[in-house]
């Protein structure tokens, strides 16, 4: 198998380069997953898609590759809440773990997937560990009220190989933006989608809606999933790919500023959301805002199964 018939599409520069149709992007992704190409090939796949960028009828292909390779967490008739994380900090404190554990308080089955994408920031996983929540090194259901943090490599060893192409060529590729699209579970989800750049946000917005998905799309914390602590983002659902506003950006000048740790470090974050679960701190209100949302969103009625069948696609 060769994937270099579609880099000679794609690698022809940003204004001669042409998009490849979905099922074109899902043959591409798969064989890539799939680790039946060489090395060359894969880092001519990423440097021309990083140049050229990813159409929503590509990004919809590679997620269709991706959802039929990967190892799904078992459908246990509940809506969970799917977190990706892998942004880290570097500025600020990396609060996905309180989003999580905020969530399963309330009874939500929680999954957060990722793996370090950077060597100097903070993740999830780590802070997680400081909580004492350990990686999961299996596939398992969840149930309500649980938290469970899956590495990336758990779901598709291939997709973890692809991130950390990074490490080599030091530019992201089309894995950096599925893994914030994917759904890693069997059965239904509300993906918490994030952007970092204005162009991302819409990118991302046009390929939830593309696909159908049951989604929370808002700029996250540098890049995490998780609302900045400071001051409340838009917030938009996606119900089978139809856009909703849910909490518009907060405006004007902030007349307090939430109690943050200026230690970023692991163990300084995991002592700092400690604390608000004690309720010793309060929960910063954005986070609350946040929280909120994506109850009412997982406590909708399923969507009927021929609409929900139309929107998963495989190849």
């Amino acid at each position: 198998m060769s994937i270099s018939h579609y880099i000679k599409e794609i690698g022809r520069g940003k204004d001669g380069a042409r998009s490849l149709n979905r099922e074109q992007a899902t043959d591409l992704f798969g064989q890539v997953l799939d680790g039946t190409v060489t090395d060359l090939e894969i880092g001519g796949f990423c440097l021309a898609m990083r140049i050229k960028g990813e159409t929503p009828d590509e990004m919809a292909g590679f997620l269709d590759a991706t959802h039929a390779r990967l190892q799904r967490i078992p459908d246990n008739a509940l809506t969970a809440v799917v977190l990706p994380s892998y942004n880290g900090a570097r500025k600020l404190p990396v609060l996905t773990p309180l989003l999580a554990l905020l969530l399963a308080r309330e009874g939500a089955a929680v999954l957060v997937h990722g793996t370090a994408t950077e060597d100097k920031r903070v993740t999830s996983e780590a802070v997680f560990a400081a909580l004492g929540h350990a990686p999961r090194s299996s596939v398992g259901a969840l149930g309500p009220g649980e938290c469970a943090f899956v590495p990336t490599e758990v779901l598709h060893p291939g997709l973890k190989r692809l991130l950390d192409v990074r490490r080599v060529v030091g530019l992201r590729n089309p894995a950096h933006s599925l893994v914030k699209l994917m759904n890693p579970c069997a059965g239904r989800a509300l993906i918490v989608g994030s952007y970092t750049h204005p162009e991302y946000a819409v990118s991302m917005a046009d390929t939830f809606s593309l696909v159908g998905a049951h989604a929370l799309l808002l700029r996250g914390t540098e890049g995490e999933p998780v609302a900045d602590a400071r001051r409340t983002p838009q917030m938009d659902a996606f119900r089978d790919g139809q856009r909703h506003l849910l909490q518009p950006a907060q405006e004007g000048s902030l007349a307090a500023l939430p109690d943050l740790p200026k230690d970023i470090s692991t163990e300084a974050t995991a002592a700092y959301i400690r604390t608000v679960l004690d309720g010793r701190l309060p929960v910063p209100t954005p986070i609350a805002l946040q929280v909120a949302h994506i109850l009412r969103e997982v406590a909708r009625p399923a969507a009927p199964e021929t609409n929900r069948a139309a929107a998963v696609r495989t190849p």
